[in-house]
């Protein structure tokens, strides 16, 4: 048997759920690199993806709480794909990938997985990251921890601040 360890995930097993959105938990707290939010403007906020599809996956969401993209303003959707835009650069810099994924999930059947707060997928890709692992046995290979992610993409974020 083949065993794939990922030591870091131990602390997420371990650690208490927050209750309520996380989108707007995260963005009212000072505890930017603990909740992986990288990224606020006024009206958006950019944090790692938790359960990542490949390192960098990043998520975009508009700070006012809503899972319709009907009650954005026209100021709100600029703002987010300004930032999704700004996201796009940022990993483009980082990580020099050769493609991305960019979307939204919008309700359980499209497979949103927090189906109460729209949110925007950034995913970046290379060339043959889609290996045996996600075919054969349902897994994802992340080789790089969120933290690590993390302290990598800030600076870029940080130096971009409004």
């Amino acid at each position: 048997m083949e065993r794939i360890w990922a030591p870091w995930r131990m602390d997420y097993i371990l650690d208490e759920k927050p209750h309520g959105c996380i989108f707007c938990l995260d963005a009212r707290t000072d505890e930017d690199r603990q909740n992986l939010v990288l990224y606020k403007t006024p009206l958006s906020l950019v944090m790692l993806n938790r359960y990542p599809y490949t390192n960098g996956h990043l998520m975009v969401a508009p700070r006012h709480h809503t899972a319709e993209l009907d009650s954005l303003t026209d100021v709100e959707m600029l703002d987010l794909f300004r930032t999704v835009r700004l996201c796009r650069s940022v990993l483009e810099e980082e990580a020099s990938p050769q493609g991305f994924n960019i979307g939204l999930n919008l309700g359980r059947a499209a497979g949103a997985g927090i189906e109460d707060h729209l949110h925007i997928h950034i995913v970046p890709r290379w060339n043959g990251d889609t290996n045996f692992m996600t075919v054969v046995a349902d897994v994802r290979v992340v080789p790089e921890g969120l933290l690590t992610t993390y302290d990598r993409l800030y600076p870029r974020f940080a130096a971009r601040t409004q």
